[in-house]
């Protein structure tokens, strides 16, 4: 359950997906010496901020807080948030680390003296049964809205739509009955906004993700994740054992869209995490298994502090969150999509129908762009680059669209 924003942070900008690309880094801005300009003409700089916001409009922020959560607060925001430092801050935490410390004991308990299901190098208590399984799914339903709760998410707006919105992008649904379109998807699909999606989804239906394989030895979180049944995925390199996982991945989706005592799988065809007001091209992974996909939408409203993860440091957004007293989700659930013959030849066409679908039913904006642009972006955001130079700009750009189109293929 790691993040593709805390890599960029904390480390080089090296691809955090699995790519044939040689060069893993982007072109940088090259310095270069700047002429004196007019005091009425705008900064070449500044222009070039202009248009990369434009350009990354997915991962702007547009909070109080500004770019990167360092903008300039007024007197009453910065008092606020003091008070919220000292008074609610540490009791957050200390809530927070007791539920975490809860569940871990309890998944303990329940895989004391079980050998874990062990398949392709991957380890997994997912598909144990009994009321082992039983306690650990329905403790973690409720330690996780809990946990959501201590995040200030008192209330979570839930809203499910009805069964003609499918018959827009696949008239064959159209004919199907009631008791067709109900039928067990297997997999969910969401769009990605923040680390949050997470708990949410694990107290809504306790699916299993795709995640880095050193999650799986974090402390306390390590054994919750094979719990989950987390599918591990080397991300940094492109390693033997990449096939192995797309193919165990899919044969979860199948297993769970055949068997309903199967865990489920949760992905996030986007691959990284936007402001939440855009929706990234999709890849089609989630969707080479031909099964029918349950598509959930998740917005999160604000009027200060957005919890969107997108250009701001993991340690910052955790504070400025635990900061903020409430927050709100809202979570729009559409009915199960059954691909039609072609979407099933065609997962790229399967792909692109449902993310319309969810662009159009959530109110997203579809974006072209990708996680090779958000490196570039968050590159120039933490000072890698330091010159405004349009000639350099260009460049980073078409820099850009390669990385981009590497990504693209490798799909």
């Amino acid at each position: 359950m790691g993040s593709e924003l805390q890599d960029l942070t904390h480390a080089p900008p090296t691809d955090p997906q699995p790519s044939p690309d040689p060069d893993d880094s982007p072109l940088l801005l090259n310095p270069e010496r700047k002429t004196p300009e007019p005091q009425n003409q705008v900064p070449v700089a500044e222009q070039s901020i202009e248009e990369m916001e434009k350009k990354y409009a997915a991962y702007v922020r547009q909070d109080v807080y500004g770019t990167m959560g360092r903008g300039d607060l007024p007197w009453v925001e910065k008092f606020l948030l003091g008070l919220a430092l000292v008074f609610l801050v540490p009791v957050r935490v200390v809530a927070a680390m007791s539920i975490l410390v809860t569940y871990y004991a309890i998944c303990r308990v329940c895989t004391a003296f079980l050998a874990p299901n062990r398949e392709d190098g991957q380890e997994d208590y997912a598909h144990m049964g009994g009321w082992r399984r039983a306690v650990i799914v329905q403790s973690g339903r409720f330690l996780s809205r809990l946990l959501l709760f201590v995040f200030g998410f008192y209330w979570i707006s839930e809203t499910s739509r009805g069964n003609e919105v499918n018959g827009q992008f696949n008239n064959e649904n159209a004919s199907r009955d009631q008791s067709e379109e109900l039928e067990r998807p297997g997999a969910i699909i969401s769009n990605h906004v923040s680390y949050l999606d997470i708990l949410y989804h694990m107290s809504s239906s306790f699916p299993s993700f795709v995640a880095k394989r050193s999650v799986a030895k974090l402390p306390l979180v390590g054994l919750i994740s094979k719990c989950l049944g987390c599918v591990y995925v080397q991300r940094e390199l492109k390693s033997s054992d990449f096939k192995g996982v797309s193919g165990i991945v899919n044969e979860r989706i199948r297993e769970a869209h055949q068997n309903k005592f199967a865990p489920k799988m949760m992905l996030f065809p986007e691959g990284t995490t936007t402001n939440g007001d855009y929706l990234l091209p999709f890849k089609t992974g989630a969707f080479l298994a031909k099964a029918p996909v349950l598509p959930v939408i998740l917005r999160y409203p604000y009027q200060r502090f957005s919890p969107a993860w997108d250009s701001i440091s993991g340690a910052r957004h955790v504070i400025l969150l635990l900061c903020q007293f409430a927050n709100y989700m809202e979570v729009t659930r559409l009915p199960v999509y059954r691909p039609s013959e072609q979407e099933k030849e065609d997962p790229k066409l399967y792909a692109e129908n449902v993310r319309k679908l969810m662009a159009q039913e959530g109110n997203l904006i579809l974006s072209d762009i990708g996680l090779a642009e958000k490196r570039v972006y968050h590159a120039a955001l933490n000072g890698n680059t330091r010159t405004g130079d349009k000639e350099s700009f260009k460049d980073l750009s078409k820099n850009c669209h390669m990385h981009a189109a590497l990504h693209q293929k490798d799909d």
